[in-house]
């Protein structure tokens, strides 16, 4: 039987057209982080590489924040709000279940009446959601796709928990995906692995705050009581991820490149997720990426963004004039799930 659906009316390609970031003007030292928990800068930064990060404050929302970097991104990629077809927000710090952030930064922008969601991956996020605008945009679902990567990971933050006080920070970063006359956007390697979900995860889930509404009543069997609930924090086997980091995201990137039918020679440059400057010198190793290869190192003074750390390094390396447009880039992101995403981008 012959299907009646006409064809899709989208483009061959896809490429990223413009980018944005927003870091909170609150600088955070090694220093602060060290009134906390027992350590050093030195020790902090042998293991990480982090030396500060950005803390947002309270008008510092993940809308806000959004909004700033959506606003640079369509901007830079000379559009106008309105033709935006469709917002994708990555993110694990938005605490409300339901609606979307998607909505109210759509809304917030000025962007009409677009698709708008948000996606949980983590540290792959931004990965998952440039994949996801490539095919609205292949398709012709949306000529231009917003794709964010927000997080307020200092809500999120055991101050007291030796392995993972120094690591996180706020920020917001984005980019416009839109029709190209020739592939910029790879294919991309994504996946995960459930069986490691523990090493990396939320100490608590929000319904322990399920407690009885009486005044002064006990709390629901099974459940403790509100004022023996820690708030709940992300954290980490560290060791673990490290060695799942260094040596399988290692053969993903690889992966990706032969996908594109790129070699570790054509590249230009390397955005890794910005997680841990260890885990970043040991993958350039593993792939033997030659030194001319220009390799995003913004968790030194950004910290771990997650969801934002590969936009707003590809930000600040086109800012700094470290990477210029067209050059050829692999990006891998990987983290909570366990879940991870590459792919090889020509820049904006």
């Amino acid at each position: 039987m012959t299907s009646k659906i006409k064809p899709s009316q989208g483009t061959p390609y896809a490429r990223i057209m413009g980018v944005g970031g927003y870091r909170p003007t609150r600088v955070v030292p090694n220093e602060e982080i060290l009134k906390h928990i027992e350590s050093s800068d030195e020790w902090i930064r042998s293991r990480s590489g982090i030396a500060t990060r950005h803390w947002a404050g309270p008008e510092e929302t993940v809308a806000q924040m959004s909004v700033e970097a959506s606003g640079k991104a369509i901007a830079d990629a000379g559009i106008t709000p309105g033709q935006i077809g469709a917002v994708i927000v990555s993110t694990v710090s938005h605490f409300k279940q339901t609606p979307a952030i998607a909505t109210e930064i759509a809304h917030r922008i000025g962007a009409g009446k677009p698709a708008a969601f948000d996606i949980s991956a983590g540290c792959a996020g931004f990965g998952y959601g440039l994949t996801l605008a490539k095919g609205l945009v292949t398709e012709g679902s949306a000529e231009y796709v917003l794709v964010i990567g927000v997080e307020r990971l200092s809500d999120l933050t055991d101050l007291e928990d030796r392995a993972t006080a120094f690591l996180f920070g706020d920020g917001a970063g984005a980019v416009i995906v839109g029709p190209a006359k020739e592939p910029a956007i790879g294919p991309t390697v994504w996946g995960s692995e459930g069986d490691k979900a523990e090493t990396i995860k939320q100490t608590l889930g929000w319904d322990v705050y399920r407690t009885t509404p009486v005044p002064g009543g006990d709390a629901p069997e099974g459940r403790p009581a509100p004022e023996e609930i820690r708030y709940p924090a992300i954290t980490q086997e560290g060791q673990a991820v490290f060695r799942w980091a260094v040596f399988e995201m290692a053969k993903v990137a690889q992966q990706a490149l032969d996908a594109a039918g790129v070699s570790p020679d054509d590249l230009d440059v390397f955005i890794p997720h910005q997680a841990n400057m260890r885990i970043i010198d040991s993958m350039v190793k593993t792939l033997k990426l030659p030194e001319s290869v220009t390799v995003a190192r913004d968790v030194e003074t950004t910290g771990n963004t997650s969801a934002a750390s590969i936009p707003l390094a590809m930000e600040r390396l086109l800012a700094t004039g470290q990477a210029k447009s067209g050059d050829t880039a692999l990006v891998i992101g990987f983290g909570a799930g366990l879940v991870y995403a590459a792919t090889v981008v020509t820049l904006p």
